[in-house]
This record gives C-alpha cells, structure tokens and sequence, in this order.
C-alpha cells in the first residue's frame, strides 16, 4: 500500500515507528472546501501511510502466530511422546517390582554361592542378578528422566499456548487498527467533491513525474545489471500479478499487499525470503542503488513500511494500496529508503529479455479508494 510522492511544496509529517497500533485517527480536521488541494493531498498521504504501517505490523504479527501456532503443535506432539515413554517407563518398574517382591529372600546372592551345592550354578545366577539389577537401574533412571522431562514440556507447552493467545489477540487489536485507518482515509475521499479528487490525481501525477525526473537525474541509478536466474523467475511471476487488486494482509493468488507480492513472487523463485517490508528491510542483503538489478525489491519511507519489486530502466511493479491494482511504477513514487537483495550470491544470467507488459500495466492513479467515489474518468497517464 504505497503513498505517493512528495510533490513540491507538499511535506509529508514523519510519522514515528510504534510496535504495535497507534490511537485510531479522528476526521480530518476542517470541511474538504476549506483546504487546499495540496492540504488534502499531504492528510491523503499521512492516513495512507499511517494504515500502511499498521498493516505491517498485523503482517508481522501474523507471521509470529503462525510460528508460534508451529512450536506449539510441536511441543504438543513431543509431550504426547514424552508421556508415552512415561507410561512404558511405569510399567516396566511396576514389573520389576513385582519381580523383586516375588523373588525375595533371605539370603543375600553372595551366602547362596558360599551354600551351593554348584557353585558354578550359582555363579551363573549371580551374573542374572547382576544384569537384573543394572536392569532395574535403568529402568528407575528412565522412570525418572521421562517424569522430569514430562513436566518441563507440559509447563513449556502451556507457556507456549498462553503466547499464542496473546499473540492472538494482539492481532485482533491490529487488525482492528488497520480497519480503523481505512475508514478515515474512506471518509476523507467520500467528503471530497469530483473536482477535488480530479485535482488530487492530477496534483499527486505531476508531483510524481518530477519526483522521478529529480531521482533519475541524481544520478542514483546506474546501468541495469542482468538479474539472477532467482531474479528473473521473480520478477516473472509479479508481472503476471498486475491488475490483480490490493488488499491488506493478502498473499495471492487473487490479491496482493506489497510485501505479500514481494515475499510470494521469491517464495515461487525458490528463495523464502521474510514476509513483512520492515523484516525484509532487516535481514536481507542492502545493495546500492547503483547496482540495481531486477528482482531486487525496492523499500521505502523511513519506518520500511512499503516494498516493491525493481523491473528495470527506473521502474517497479507493486500493489500499491486500497482500491489500486499490481501496477508498474516509477521507482520515486515514493520516498525511496534503500534496496535489498534477496539471492546476494545469484549469478546473473548471460541473457535476459524482460518480460513483456500487458497493455496499461502503469494506469490507475496512485488514489487507491478515489476511484470508489469519483465519477467515471479517463485513467492516468503512464508515469
């Protein structure tokens, strides 16, 4: 779910990075015909970018409870073995139990050989008693370990069940949050008029547009390089994503968040790589934007809360946000942070042939839900 580029004049307000889901964002402040096109835009962009990070964290919330919803199946099935073992280990000392019982005297193994008629015989049943009692030992030892052993992973697996449901919860309260700043950011286009929406895409195409000329002419990216083989195949696969909508929290196959494009096309690449932009951010490899090549993805705003995929020649594919489709991009649509290389160690191909793009796979204005609200309009330009 991106937010658009900063267009002159227009300052998006930094926004803190929070663990978990801020206070829900009253009603913009002031009726929509009181401010400017750009004030509108600059309150469009803060409560996109503000869902966007409580995306992210459900997101990331919801990987830790799948994680953990795994350790706990896991300390389940252990316990469940563990107490099998147990119940094994008590009926073999039970046995040897009454076997001992049963075979008391009063003579110890040592005055039965000093008696015997056959003192080999008797030899013979002290090598028995011998491996009877290492027996017994061992049993009692087994007894012992499995009864220590059942009772740490029994408290382990309620520790781990009582994890999960506050990890549970946790999300209900995300997920809560996220619906939250979607409802301002739908309020705020619903209270605007077909003017003002028109505006606002116009305003949000051009601030685009230099954003991009001002990023290409820095000088930030070099040539493109050959993708990886890994590279390749990703971008591949997001390019046969576009069109398809946005929706938070979404992995495919028919929608798409941005990290959920992003960690899905390289899961299909052979390459896991971690579900959130914040966790791609952290644990991938960082590559200078100078040694940009497809596939590597692309991440943004300070806090990491957007990803998109590098296509080449200044361009990303992305799901963008509400109401926006898998789109191409320029790379400055948004406030480029830094990117990330998921194959750090991939070779790249001696020939490569991007993919072909379908027709009008850089439409759809960057909006998202405006095209709920405003009449019918000619799409934006490619950008």
């Amino acid at each position: 779910m991106c937010t658009a580029a900063l267009t002159a004049g227009i300052v998006l307000a930094p926004v803190p990075a929070a663990a978990g889901p801020e206070p829900g964002p009253g009603p913009a402040e002031g009726a929509a015909g009181d401010r400017t096109v750009a004030g509108l835009l600059t309150d469009l962009q803060r409560l996109y970018r503000e869902a966007e990070r409580a995306t992210e964290t459900y997101n990331g919330t919801e990987e830790r409870l799948k994680r953990q919803r795994a350790r706990v199946l896991r300390l389940n099935a252990e316990l469940t073995r563990t107490r099998l073992s147990l119940r094994d280990s008590r009926g073999a000392a039970g046995r040897l139990a009454r076997q001992q019982y049963q075979n008391s005297s009063d003579f110890s193994p040592y005055l039965r050989l000093l008696l015997a008629r056959d003192p080999q015989h008797a030899l013979d049943q002290g090598h028995v008693i011998g491996r009877l009692s290492e027996e017994r030992a061992e049993t009692v030892g087994r007894l012992t370990g499995d009864t220590k052993k059942a009772d740490e992973l029994a408290g382990r697996a309620r520790a781990a069940l009582a994890r999960q449901a506050a990890l549970a919860e946790r999300q209900e309260r995300e997920r809560d949050g996220v619906r939250e700043r979607l409802r301002a950011v739908e309020e705020l286009l619903a209270s605007l008029t077909p003017e003002q929406l028109a505006a606002l895409a116009e305003l949000e195409k051009s601030g685009i547009a230099e954003e991009q000329e001002r990023f290409l002419a820095s000088g930030a990216l070099g040539d493109d390089a050959k993708p990886s083989a890994g590279g390749e195949s990703a971008v591949r696969f997001a390019v046969e994503q576009l069109g398809k909508p946005y929706e938070w929290g979404a992995e495919g196959p028919a929608s798409y968040d941005c990290s959920g494009l992003t960690s899905v096309a390289w899961e299909r690449a052979g390459t896991p790589i971690p579900r959130t932009s914040q966790e791609q951010w952290a644990r991938l490899d960082h590559v200078p934007l100078d040694e940009l090549r497809p596939g590597d993805l692309v991440v943004y705003f300070p806090e990491a809360t957007h990803v998109a995929m590098y296509l080449g020649d200044g361009m990303v594919v992305q799901a963008p946000r509400p109401g926006a489709d898998v789109k191409v991009s320029p790379i400055a649509a948004n406030p480029v942070l830094g990117a990330v290389r998921p194959d750090p160690g991939g070779e790249p191909v001696l020939r490569y042939t991007p993919p072909r793009l379908p027709a009008g796979a850089t439409n759809g204005s960057d909006e998202g839900y405006a095209a709920s609200y405003a009449p019918a309009a000619p799409e934006t330009s490619a950008r």
